[in-house]
């Protein structure tokens, strides 16, 4: 697996590329607002500061090898309105978790699907994972019909799996294999 160099993905719609400090005010704009983070995990950004800790998070689990999260922007545009990625990534299996957030503006158009669909494709290709998984809340049915759209499979409900936001969180475990993906 490459981690020397950041790639930048391109799509028809999309520039996918290096979340920079720059990209702060942008992010804090969109992770500020409580539907965009109702699922993430953390609770709606107060500052610019948590804006650049989630950039420094995004940086370090790069420089650790366990993630790559890419900023999606408009083409010709250039302005960070999410963010999409690996995390946990466990090299010796062959396998990652995917997550993506999007500005609450954009939904509906399809950013997020052919964003996370990018990046899918350069995970099988260039990161060699063999398995892909997402854990959604089951309250989150937009990011279930997403990823169900790109031929993953909801393989079951992992209880009280994560404790976030004051709360212990239910999360459908999805999964798609290379071989799948190739089928679509």
């Amino acid at each position: 697996m490459d981690f020397d160099t950041f790639p930048i993905l391109e799509t028809e719609r999309l520039v996918l590329r290096k979340v920079m400090n720059e990209d702060a005010s942008s992010i804090f704009k969109y992770m500020s607002n409580e539907e965009v983070m109702k699922y993430y995990g953390l609770e709606p950004f107060e500052s610019i500061n948590d804006a650049l800790d989630e950039i420094a998070w995004y940086q370090s689990i790069h420089n650790n090898r366990t993630g790559r999260r890419w900023g999606i922007t408009l083409k010709e545009q250039g302005v960070v309105i999410g963010s999409c990625g690996f995390h946990n990534i466990v090299s010796k299996h062959f396998r990652s978790e995917i997550g993506f957030e999007l500005s609450q503006d954009l939904w509906g158009k399809g950013i997020a699907a052919e964003a996370v669909e990018a990046i899918i494709n350069y995970g099988f290709q260039h990161m060699n994972f063999q398995r892909i998984e997402a854990l959604i809340e089951p309250p989150n049915c937009s990011s279930q019909k997403l990823v169900e759209k790109l031929g993953f499979i909801n393989e079951g409900l992992l209880r009280d799996y994560e404790f976030t936001r004051g709360k212990f969180d239910d999360l459908f475990m999805y999964s798609l294999l290379k071989q799948d993906f190739d089928k679509i």
